[in-house]
């Protein structure tokens, strides 16, 4: 494995950190405290850098969700969604210098202006954390690879609703397109 060096180009993309996901389900193999508090030391190490952080959440829309005919659909919290479902967790409370993105499906890019922020930015490299690894982290790093982002993936600050799906999107799917590394050697990355 390559030391990883990141510099002024690299911005953090934090995945679905709210209240209505990472703090209403257990979550495998890296419990949502553990999730939270890396991402948290993630954030705190770009935002004192001066590296710009991206806070993406998801707000559900009934008028225009996604309704695949499918064998099983999307969970949802049964009856109606509660006021702050969407709110970041508190460690993640955005600051002025951060760019909060609202995304209606799994991934980030689809149907938002994260590309155009990131391009504005002049950013190359996406540092990726949240949840769910196998749905958001790894729907929205499969749109940055296409787009030709190169990524590193914080494999303790994201997590899944099984040890197995979490597993198999990191050895099968992430390692493929981007550098599986643990926060601590991220912040280090970051000199």
């Amino acid at each position: 494995m390559s030391e990883l060096k990141l510099d002024s180009s690299t911005a953090l993309v934090v995945i679905d950190l709210q209240k209505g996901i990472s703090l209403s389900r257990e979550l495998k193999p890296h419990p949502s405290e553990r999730v939270i508090s890396n991402a948290a030391r993630l954030v705190n190490a770009f935002r004192a850098r001066k590296m710009p952080v991206f806070l993406v959440h998801v707000v559900p829309s009934s008028e225009i969700s996604l309704r695949p005919d499918a064998d099983e659909t999307p969970s949802m919290p049964p009856g109606p969604t509660p006021d702050d479902w969407s709110d970041f967790v508190t460690e993640m409370t955005p600051t002025p210098s951060d760019i909060v993105i609202t995304k209606r499906q799994w991934g980030a890019f689809y149907g938002t202006d994260l590309d155009l922020q990131l391009r504005r930015r002049k950013i190359s490299t996406i540092v990726l954390c949240g949840v769910s690894t196998n749905y958001g982290v790894e729907s929205t790093a499969r749109f940055a690879y296409e787009y030709g982002y190169q990524q590193v993936f914080a494999e303790d600050a994201m997590s899944s609703r099984s040890a197995e799906m979490h597993e198999l999107s990191v050895k099968h799917v992430l390692r493929r397109i981007g550098r599986i590394r643990k926060t601590d050697e991220i912040v280090m990355g970051l000199g």
